[in-house]
């Protein structure tokens, strides 16, 4: 009977589409990948650094981990594992810790499952992570993500991904492709391309060989699949031909997430942000110009140090103004190493929790205008293989997410849909336009 590996991926897109590939590399070598509630041989935790209280989920995943088989071999990876290695191989339970480096070489690692009374640490330091590991998830979710750069060169004040991933580097366009080829024969439908600065691509060996517009361009060449979707682009990296070439792609979707994290210069400046809010302000006109049924995500951080009311207040007014679709709320937390964290105007807790709830709140007001403004039209949705009450659901283009009752048939297919009213949960109910499925 073949060794059994479940894995628990907590943070970004890139994190899933990495853990994806490792679980191809466990079952190359042999093992059975398994629900993370079966009793596995090995667990793999894949942790992230940007939310709050890292260490304390890490050791919640490890305790479940072990709950469900105690003698299981525990092996953590990720962002908080190059950052903290030490820190973390003293979780009760932890086997071995992989850093950035050394985590798509697992297998040569743990080829004895034998638990040691202390954990391994194998973690390189971060400058000396140089090579582009290409990743992307297959079979998990009806989308791919596919990651086609990682690491940053930008030095936010707040930021310790730098500090995770390395300097920024990329696949090349020739590989992406070949990439894109293979999950289009294994018949998914949409791609979402994710990177750790993912409007910086082109940067290999440290040096600029393309840009992100070149690999748009040949991406929408790619047959077989039908979507391709951006994931978080910086608005300075967001150029006019790019917004352009996805108004009129029939396969890049009307839909950009952006991160602002300020309405205030003042703040842009202290987070060294490399824009000021007008930059921002316009990106958003040229879309909505070409394309006005464009959702668009936005990235904010409240309690920033420095923060004042007024600053705050400025952001809200300047996000309220915007014609965007949904925001993702960050509320600052320190990081060690960082700049941000010896910077004065330390903001309250419970201020930054305030400040915190009041853009959650105009989040969902963004959001239900966006959906009513959607209202009667017409859209093409992608049903995932999600079964929760009875009910199904799938996003359109333009990322809204419908539901519909189950039916095992609509999985990973595309129809024509109406989109008739809002439901009470937020979710569009739609009704069916056509009979026949769209391939």
């Amino acid at each position: 009977m073949n060794k059994r590996v479940a894995f628990y991926t907590l943070g970004c897109k890139l994190n899933f589409s990495e853990s994806s590939a490792i679980g191809r590399q466990f079952n190359d070598a042999g093992f059975d990948t398994v629900s993370f509630t079966d009793k596995a041989d090995v667990y793999l935790i894949n942790t992230c650094s940007v939310t709050d209280h890292a260490d304390k989920k890490c050791r919640k995943v490890v305790k479940e981990a072990l709950k469900h088989s105690p003698n299981a071999y525990i092996a953590i990876v990720g962002c908080y594992a190059q950052l903290k290695p030490q820190e973390i191989s003293e979780i009760p339970g932890v086997d071995i810790v992989l850093g950035a480096a050394e985590k798509f070489r697992i297998i040569e690692y743990i080829s004895d499952l034998t638990k040691q009374e202390k954990a391994q640490v194998f973690n390189q330091d971060i400058k000396e992570t140089k090579d582009f590991i290409p990743s992307y998830s297959i079979g998990d979710r009806t989308r791919t993500f596919l990651k086609v750069q990682d690491g940053c060169d930008y030095t936010c004040s707040f930021c310790t991904i730098p500090l995770a991933r390395g300097a920024s580097r990329s696949e090349t366009i020739e590989n992406v492709i070949e990439q894109a080829n293979e999950i289009a024969s294994s018949g998914v439908k949409e791609i979402v391309l994710t990177g750790v600065n993912l409007g910086d691509f082109g940067i290999r060996n440290g040096q600029r060989e393309d840009r992100f517009f070149d690999l748009v361009k040949a991406l929408d060449q790619v047959e077989g699949i039908d979507r391709i979707r951006i994931s978080s682009i910086e608005p300075n990296l967001l150029s006019n031909e790019i917004i352009e070439f996805v108004s009129s792609s029939s396969k890049f979707v009307p839909h950009f997430h952006i991160p602002l994290q300020s309405g205030s210069n003042k703040i842009l400046g202290l987070m060294r942000r490399r824009y000021k809010r007008e930059l921002y302000a316009d990106r958003i006109q040229e879309i909505k110009k070409l394309m006005p049924d464009c959702c668009i995500g936005v990235d904010v951080i409240v309690g920033f140090p420095g923060e004042t009311r007024d600053d705050f207040i400025e952001t809200y007014n300047f996000l309220n103004t915007l014609d965007v679709s949904y925001l993702h709320v960050f509320t600052y937390s320190e990081r060690e190493n960082t700049d941000a964290i010896v910077m004065k105007g330390s903001v309250p807790g419970s201020q930054r929790a305030d400040r915190s709830k009041m853009l959650h709140i105009l989040s969902e007001k963004k959001r239900r205008a966006f959906y009513e403004n959607q209202l009667g039209k017409n859209a093409e949705v992608l049903f995932e293989a999600d079964h929760k009450n009875g009910f199904m659901h799938g996003f359109s283009r333009n990322y809204v997410k419908v539901k519909a009752a189950y039916d095992p048939l609509l999985i990973n297919e595309m129809r024509q849909v109406k989109l008739e009213r809002i439901a009470s949960d937020g979710d569009m109910e739609i009704s069916e336009l056509a009979e026949t499925f769209v391939h």
